[in-house]
C-alpha cells in the first residue's frame, strides 16, 4: 500500500477508506480477485499504465491497483510527486518503505519533491503542490516552489478537467486564500486563471483600501469567515438556516459554500476591461457586474464545469451590487423586497451572503457606517431570501388559463404579464384571495 491512505494516518487524519495499492504481477487477476472476495466490481482504469480499479458495490471504499514501476518498491516510490506520497507499507505488514524521508518531512510540515524532474513528469503536479499545501498544512521548500513556477507554462498542455478538479479542492479547502495567494505567485494562475491573475495591481476608488487582486482575496477571506460563523452577523435561526444552505449539494462535487467560493474570485473579474478614470480623478467599473456575468461563465466553460455551476456563478456575479444600492431605502417596503428577490432568481439567498463579504472587504472612506448599513440591510432580507430558496418563487393564487377565462382574454404574453403582477401584489398584501386577484387584474387592463 503507497500514497494518501498511509501519508494521513501517520498524520493523525481520519482515514478515508481510499486506497492505493502497486503489485508485481498480473495487476488484472489481482483486481478481480479482489472485487470477488470484497463484493465489489473491478475495471480498467488506464490501458496505458496498466492500472485497475475495484468499488465496493455498497459504496465505501475503494482501491486502485497499479503495476510495480521497476523492479523494486523502492524505485516506484522514487517516481512519485512528493516525498510524503513515497511512503509505502507491505500488506503483510512490517515495516515502512521510506527511502526518501516522507515520514520525517511530515513531521517536519514540509512538502518536498521525490525527485528534482517530479514536476516535470506532470505538470498539473504544480497545481497539487498548491492543493497538498492547503488540504495537509504543509509548506513547500524552496526547491519545491522553483520547480512549480518553471514548470507553470506547461499547465496549458494538461486538460481542463484535471485542472478543474485541483482548482476545485483547492478553492474549497480551509487554506483557500492562501492557496489562491500562491497559485499567483507562483505563476500558476497566469495560465490557468489568467483573469485572476489579472487583478493584482487594478486601482479602486478612495471607498476601497485594497487593488483589485488583494480585496478579491479578501472577500474570500471574508466569505469563508461567514461560512464558519454565519452567527457573527445574522441571528440565530437564520445562521442555521444559511448553514444549511451553503452545505447543499450543486454541481461537480461542489456544495453551493464551495461554489459560491468561485463566486467570490469572480464577482470582480472583468473591473480591469471596464476601469475608467473621469476628468476629476474618480475611478469607475461601469457595467462590471454584467460584463462579469459573461466572463465568468467564459472561464467556468473552459474549465469544464457543469452548467449548473457555470448558471450559479454568473448570477451572483452579476447582481453582487444590487444589495448595496438599496441600502439608502431601508427599511426596505415589500414591493422594494419583492423587486429585488424576484430579480436575483434563485440565488437571492447566497447573493446576499456574498455581497455582506464584499462589504466587509471594502474598508476605504466611510467604511464604518456603509458597513453597518450594508449588514442591517442583509438582515432585514435574508428570511425572505431563505424562505424564497426552500419555498420556492411566491406565485398567483390562479392558473394563467383561469385568469384568461375569468377576464375574456386571448391566452399570450398579456395573461403572463397579469399574472406576475398579481404575484407581486400578493407578496405585497394588496391581494389576499381569487377573488382579489381577478379585481386587481381587472382594475390593471382598465
Amino acid at each position: 500500500m503507497v500514497g494518501g491512505a498511509i501519508r494521513d494516518r501517520l498524520r493523525g487524519i481520519e482515514q478515508a477508506e481510499d486506497f492505493d495499492l502497486v503489485l508485481a504481477g498480473d495487476v488484472r487477476d489481482a483486481a478481480r480477485r479482489l472485487a470477488k472476495a470484497g463484493d465489489a466490481h473491478a475495471f480498467s482504469l488506464s490501458e496505458e499504465f496498466g492500472a485497475w480499479r475495484v468499488v465496493a458495490r455498497s459504496g465505501g471504499w475503494q482501491a486502485d491497483l497499479n503495476p510495480l514501476r521497476g523492479d523494486r518498491i523502492e524505485a516506484d516510490l522514487a517516481l512519485r510527486d512528493f516525498t510524503v506520497n513515497a511512503i509505502a507499507e507491505p500488506l503483510a505488514g512490517g515495516e515502512l518503505v521510506d527511502p526518501l524521508g516522507g515520514v520525517r518531512d511530515l513531521e517536519l510540515g514540509r512538502l518536498r519533491l521525490a525527485a528534482p524532474d517530479a514536476l516535470g513528469a506532470d505538470p498539473l503536479r504544480a497545481l497539487r503542490l498548491v492543493r497538498m499545501t492547503c488540504e495537509l498544512v504543509l509548506e513547500p521548500d524552496s526547491e519545491a516552489r522553483q520547480a512549480a513556477r518553471a514548470v507553470a507554462p506547461r499547465l496549458s498542455e494538461i486538460a481542463a478537467e484535471r485542472v478543474y478538479a485541483e482548482l476545485r479542492r483547492i478553492v474549497a479547502s480551509e487554506r483557500a486564500p492562501a492557496g489562491v495567494r500562491m497559485l499567483i505567485e507562483l505563476g500558476l494562475a497566469a495560465v490557468v486563471l489568467p483573469e485572476l491573475d489579472a487583478l493584482g495591481g487594478i486601482g479602486q476608488s478612495h471607498f476601497h483600501h485594497l487593488d483589485v487582486g488583494e480585496h478579491t482575496l479578501e472577500v474570500l477571506s471574508e466569505l469563508i469567515k461567514l461560512e464558519r460563523d454565519p452567527g457573527g452577523v445574522f441571528d440565530a435561526p437564520a445562521a442555521a438556516r444559511i448553514e444549511a444552505l451553503l452545505r447543499e449539494p450543486l454541481a461537480d462535487d461542489l456544495d453551493r459554500g464551495s461554489a459560491m467560493r468561485f463566486g467570490a474570485l469572480l464577482h470582480d473579474i472583468a473591473k480591469p476591461v471596464t476601469r475608467t478614470v473621469a476628468a476629476d480623478g474618480r475611478v469607475g467599473f461601469p457595467h462590471h457586474d454584467e460584463e462579469g456575468a459573461r466572463l465568468s461563465r467564459l472561464i467556468l466553460r473552459r474549465l469544464r464545469a457543469a452548467e449548473r455551476v457555470q448558471s450559479y456563478v454568473a448570477a451572483l456575479t452579476l447582481h453582487h451590487l444590487r444589495l448595496g444600492f438599496l441600502v439608502r431605502r431601508r427599511p426596505l417596503s415589500r414591493a422594494d423586497l419583492y423587486a429585488y428577490l424576484d430579480a436575483c432568481g434563485p440565488v437571492g439567498a447566497d447573493v446576499t451572503l456574498l455581497s455582506v463579504a464584499d462589504r466587509l472587504a471594502t474598508r476605504g472612506a466611510r467604511a464604518t457606517p456603509s458597513i453597518e448599513g450594508h449588514l442591517a440591510l442583509a438582515r432585514e432580507v435574508i428570511d425572505e431570501a431563505l424562505r424564497w430558496h426552500s419555498e420556492g418563487h411566491p406565485h398567483a393564487q390562479l392558473r394563467g388559463d383561469e385568469l384568461a377565462d375569468a377576464l375574456g382574454l386571448a391566452p399570450g404574453p398579456r395573461v403572463g404579464e397579469l399574472l406576475a403582477a398579481i404575484t407581486e401584489a400578493r407578496f405585497i398584501g394588496e391581494v389576499r384571495t381569487r377573488e382579489d386577484a381577478i379585481a386587481y387584474a381587472r382594475a390593471k387592463i382598465a
